[in-house]
């Protein structure tokens, strides 16, 4: 297992997750899942995502969630791994993860909760890219976006005026980080989970478990313990 080389301070982790409401998270998977399923779905990301910041013992984690941190998920989440929870603010996504890396006071990293093929190893991998003096770590994935971003500092330029959830978004940052003259690392590409499609990878990646007992999931499986969501 490669070991973090990092600052006493470390680099912090802010995962950015929507509450698991039917109807609100991860809606293109609803035709696929239903509603309630599509939410018992995040739930597992969200948890996944937590514990696998968790495990990569980088730097201090924090959940920001929207649209509510009292979602019984993210209290137990907060209270059962020691995590903090932070109020995402209202705007695109740009501004989301601007909030979090300001917040941080030092290098930090930002990841979502679609990317369940995350692991410790790419957390530790992005850390010490920043902690050796690169301006910033991004890990793509295949739809043309990415699913972690790692800065030394806030850079507002790279996420303004950014058209999100298309595929020309890693293509867009790229362009603005060679503008910037910043110096940056790709130390891996993964994929994230969007669309039905999406679904029948985390069979092939092994993480089939993620979806067992989801389709017709009742509203009770928005809020699941942590068991049912093993880190990598």
């Amino acid at each position: 297992m490669a070991m973090f080389r990092g600052s006493p301070e470390g680099v912090a982790v802010a995962i950015l997750a929507k509450a698991p409401l039917p109807g609100l998270a991860k809606t293109r998977l609803v035709p696929a899942l239903g509603a309630a399923g599509a939410a018992a779905l995040q739930a597992r990301f969200i948890t996944r995502a937590v514990t696998t910041a968790r495990s990569a013992a980088i730097g201090p984690v924090t959940l920001w969630a929207t649209p509510d941190l009292h979602h019984p998920l993210f209290q137990t989440i907060a209270g059962e791994l020691g995590v903090a929870l932070a109020t995402q603010p209202e705007g695109d996504l740009g501004p989301r993860m601007m909030a979090a890396l300001a917040a941080a006071g030092g290098p930090a990293i930002v990841v979502g909760t679609d990317c369940p093929a995350l692991t410790p190893e790419h957390l530790r991998a992005a850390g010490q890219a920043l902690v050796d003096g690169i301006d910033a770590v991004i890990i793509p994935v295949d739809d043309g976006g990415y699913g972690l971003i790692g800065l030394r500092r806030p850079q507002p330029a790279l996420f303004e005026g950014m058209t999100w959830s298309t595929s020309s978004v890693m293509a867009e940052t790229r362009r603005r980080l060679a503008r910037l003259a910043l110096s940056w690392r790709e130390p891996a590409r993964l994929w994230d989970v969007d669309e039905p499609a999406d679904l029948d990878r985390l069979a092939s990646a092994g993480l089939g478990g993620l979806m067992r007992w989801v389709v017709g999931a009742g509203p009770e499986a928005t809020a699941l313990p942590r068991q049912c969501c093993p880190g990598p």
